[in-house]
C-alpha cells in the first residue's frame, strides 16, 4: 500500500495585514491587548507579515515598535516614512515643499482666519514643534514649544499641523482642501489633528512601496484603520476593515466593520480570516 501524499498546506487568505495605530491597533492608553498579539503572532506564524501604517512621524512610532518587539518595516508620517526597525534607518522619506505649504496656510488663514499650528521635521529623530494655543494631547509623545514662527520653516518637514478655534476638524479640513487642495495634500487623522502634507502623498503611497519590498500586492492585503487618513489604504488593499469607533466617512468606503479598538476588533477579524 503506497503512503498517501502530504497535503498541501491551505493557502493564506491575506499574505498581508496593515494596521494603523492609535485608534486601531492601540487602546487608549497605547497598550495592544493580549488577545490581539496573540492573533497577530499567529497570523505572521501561519506565513502572513504585519506592518505597522501610522500618520506619527518614525520618533512618535519607535517606541511602540519596540514594545511589540517589531524588527520588520513600518509605514509612518502618513506614508512619507519607510522604516526598518530592525536596523533602525530610513528607508525612504519625503518631505513637504515648504514655499507650498507656506502660501496654502495664507490661503487658508485668509479664509478661516488665524490657526494654531504645529510642526513634524523630518529625520529619525525630528522633532514635533508646537505654537502658541496648538492643544497638544496628554500622553509620552515628546515636543518642543515654538515661540517663534519662523522656527516653523527652518529645517525639512514631514508635515503640517492644523488647529481652528472653532472650526471642528471636519470643517477645517474642507475648509483646507476647497481653497488650498491644489497645493498640499490636507487629511485628518484623529480629534484635533488637521494635517498639511506633500500633493499626492497618502499612507497608500508608503504601503504600496513597502509592500513592493516584501514581494506582496495589493490584492493579498487586508488593512485595518478608524479615520479618513486611511481611506487611500482603504482603497489600495483587497479588503478594508474599520473599527466601530471609525470615523463615518470610513466605515462608508470599509468592507466591513469590527469590533472597536477597546474590544478587540482586529483579533476580531483575524481568528474568523486565518482560522485561529
Amino acid at each position: 500500500m503506497s503512503a498517501s501524499a502530504p497535503t498541501a498546506a491551505a493557502p493564506l487568505p491575506y499574505k498581508l495585514i496593515a494596521t494603523d495605530l492609535d485608534g486601531t491597533l492601540l487602546r487608549p492608553d497605547e497598550s495592544i491587548s493580549e488577545r490581539t498579539r496573540q492573533a497577530l503572532a499567529a497570523a505572521t506564524a501561519a506565513g502572513a507579515a504585519h506592518i505597522v501604517v501610522t500618520g506619527r512621524s518614525v520618533p512618535w512610532t519607535r517606541h511602540i515598535l519596540e514594545a511589540l518587539d517589531y524588527h520588520g518595516l513600518a509605514v509612518c508620517g502618513q506614508g512619507g516614512q519607510v522604516y526598518h526597525a530592525g536596523e533602525r534607518r530610513l528607508l525612504t522619506s519625503v518631505t513637504l515643499d515648504r514655499q507650498l505649504a507656506g502660501l496654502a496656510l495664507s490661503k487658508i488663514e485668509a479664509e478661516v482666519g488665524p490657526l494654531f499650528l504645529a510642526a513634524s521635521r523630518d529625520g529619525l529623530d525630528g522633532q514635533v514643534l508646537v505654537g502658541p494655543g496648538y492643544r497638544v494631547h496628554e500622553g509620552p509623545l515628546p515636543n518642543v514649544l515654538m515661540d517663534d514662527p519662523g522656527e516653523l520653516w527652518a529645517a525639512p518637514l514631514n508635515k503640517v499641523y492644523l488647529q481652528h478655534p472653532r472650526l471642528d476638524d471636519d470643517a477645517l479640513a474642507q475648509a483646507a482642501r476647497q481653497v488650498a487642495g491644489d497645493l498640499v495634500g490636507v487629511t485628518m487623522a484623529g480629534p484635533g489633528v488637521v494635517e498639511l502634507l506633500p500633493l499626492g502623498l497618502t499612507k497608500a503611497t508608503g504601503l504600496s512601496l513597502a509592500a513592493r519590498r516584501l514581494g506582496v500586492t495589493a490584492k493579498e492585503t487586508v488593512a485595518f484603520g478608524d479615520m479618513p487618513n486611511d481611506i487611500p489604504m482603504f482603497a489600495w488593499a483587497a479588503h478594508g476593515v474599520a473599527m466601530a469607533n471609525a470615523h463615518d466617512e470610513l466605515k462608508a468606503v470599509a468592507n466591513e466593520v469590527t469590533a472597536s479598538h477597546e474590544d478587540d476588533g482586529i483579533a476580531v477579524v483575524l481568528e474568523r480570516v486565518y482560522g485561529l
